[in-house]
């Protein structure tokens, strides 16, 4: 008896140890899809319908690149949103900025949702819908790097980049859960979807903005933040130091992120709007392939996570990019195919495989690359100053098509940032292994 003690508190430690393991994965995966539900929303509205809805007196094509210039905005507001929430989750903790993120996105995404139009208001319309989007922008600019970290400073030593791809699942699911709910909205007549069908998926977030919540409000703070605070460590000034001490891990993170960023927004938004204008499929057909496409695609994530932590990040990043870069052309020659199963293919390879599988072992990577102390901060900058660099690509994808050259010159950029993603790959340091025990063999 004298021995049953100690283990009995050993097994409920490990018991309680494993329930929060389990919550924090899923408040990373569940947590996420809600979040970036309310992102791609926005990104899904403005390929099909905030053209007419906010910039009527414009061409239809002219009134898509504006209505992709205002998706553009939001990017401009993440740096900041990822600076001042980066250094709140350093200084305070990853949970209470995950909440902090969630309340931002689906209060500004339901506001749209009752926004006067242009017929309505006029020019106070779009200005609106900026202000919105900036908020979305400051919000999301701090989801990121904090779910990244729930997961990965939670998870195993063995099994870091199967963690850190959940909320990369998450944000892939969000994706297919904006442009589901806006399949049956897009079959509505013209009439009806500018006047109320685009409202519904933003009053929608409603009810995924309590989902979330509830999901992210029973999760405990991650290990490596317990002990930063145990020790004393927590950086005063994690954005100071971070600039000082981690210059080189953040210049070769955002060159990683910038292709397979453009090539997420080439298929989630920019495809939109170019596959029914080559007039083979309506909106609708176009958006089942999109979400189907990227659905299927989320199994790529964990594929490439399982071989991250058996072979390593960089030999499962290079890999990708090098797929990247040569699949530029014919994704565009497969997307202006006639046949609708050629197109899901080059919807499936552009997602799963040119962006899916460096995007799913960056948290893992990211993390690694940088101290504990200003992690939160780092992977903000990282994954925030990347995506701003990249994140007009459907505006300039349409601009580029608008003034002529084809996909010629869209190519030519893709191949350019999966270059530069590629240089940066091979110049970062695979710390793969690092204080990891051997792989266990099922």
């Amino acid at each position: 008896m004298a021995t049953a003690i100690p283990e009995t508190r050993a097994f409920t430690a490990s018991s309680e140890l494993s329930r929060a393991r389990r919550r924090a994965r899923a408040a990373s995966l569940v947590g996420s899809t809600v979040e970036w539900y309310d992102y791609f929303a926005f990104a899904t509205a403005s390929a099909l319908v905030f053209g007419d809805v906010f910039f009527p007196s414009a061409q239809r094509l002219s009134g898509t690149m504006q209505s992709f210039a205002v998706l553009g905005v939001g990017f401009v507001a993440r740096p900041i949103g990822g600076l001042v929430l980066g250094r709140l989750g350093d200084r305070y903790g990853r949970r209470r900025v995950l909440l902090t993120t969630l309340w931002t996105m689906g209060l500004a995404s339901t506001a749209i949702g009752v926004l006067p139009t242009a017929g309505q208001v006029g020019s106070l319309a779009p200005v609106l819908l900026v202000v919105l989007r900036l908020v979305q922008g400051f919000g999301v600019g701090g989801e990121w790097a904090g779910a990244a970290l729930v997961a990965v400073e939670n998870a195993p030593a063995d099994r870091k980049a199967r963690w850190g791809s959940l909320p990369q699942m998450g944000t892939a699911l969000g994706a297919v859960l904006a442009t589901a709910v806006f399949v049956p909205v897009s079959t509505l007549s013209d009439a009806a979807l500018q006047t109320w069908g685009w409202r519904v998926p933003f009053l929608a977030s409603s009810v995924v903005l309590a989902i979330g919540v509830w999901i992210r409000a029973g999760i405990l703070e991650t290990v490596d933040f317990q002990a930063l605070e145990s020790t004393g460590a927590i950086s005063p000034a994690p954005i100071t130091e971070s600039v000082r001490s981690d210059r080189v891990p953040l210049l070769l993170s955002v060159g990683m992120r910038l292709a397979e960023n453009m090539w997420g927004y080439l298929v989630l938004v920019f495809a939109l709007s170019y596959v029914p204008r080559a007039g083979h499929f309506d909106r609708d057909v176009a958006l089942v392939a999109v979400s189907s496409s990227v659905l299927a695609g989320v199994g790529c994530y964990w594929g490439a996570a399982l071989l991250a932590d058996r072979v390593g990040r960089q030999r499962v990043f290079v890999v990708g990019a090098v797929f990247g870069i040569g699949f530029a052309w014919p994704f565009f020659q497969m997307l202006s195919s006639d046949s609708l199963v050629i197109v899901w293919v080059a919807l499936f390879l552009g997602w799963g495989i040119a962006s899916g599988v460096n995007f799913a072992i960056e948290p893992a990577w990211f993390t690694e690359l940088f101290g504990r102390s200003t992690r939160y901060t780092g992977l903000s900058l990282a994954y925030n100053v990347a995506t701003m660099l990249s994140g007009f690509t459907p505006f300039i994808a349409t601009a580029l098509l608008r003034w002529g050259g084809g996909a010629r010159p869209i190519v030519a950029l893709l191949v350019l940032l999966g270059l530069l993603s590629l240089g940066s790959a091979l110049l970062a340091p695979d710390r793969y292994g690092a204080g990891r025990p051997p792989a266990r063999r099922r």
